[in-house]
């Protein structure tokens, strides 16, 4: 029969990686889902609606500040 692995022990890995690599992730996450809402809200404004191009991009610059603002980070909200 084989050993079992002794080396391994319950919360002592290093997952720092892990842990930049998810919050990585979820940054790109989040500013790329405000990036193509802004692009979707433009296109569909100036393409399918009457509102035209200079509506559509008011639509679209105000969406980026508000969305800009909902998702930046807090103060001492670094660590999670």
């Amino acid at each position: 029969m084989a050993e079992p692995a002794a080396d391994y022990h319950r919360g002592e890995m290093d997952i720092q990686e892990q842990s930049a690599t998810y919050s990585g992730f979820m940054l790109l996450s989040k500013w790329g889902s405000l990036a193509l809402a802004v692009g979707l809200i433009f296109l569909v404004l100036w393409f399918c609606t009457k509102a035209g191009f200079l509506m559509a991009g008011l639509a679209a610059v105000v969406t980026a500040v508000v969305g800009w603002f909902a998702l930046k980070e807090k103060k001492g909200a670094a660590g999670h």
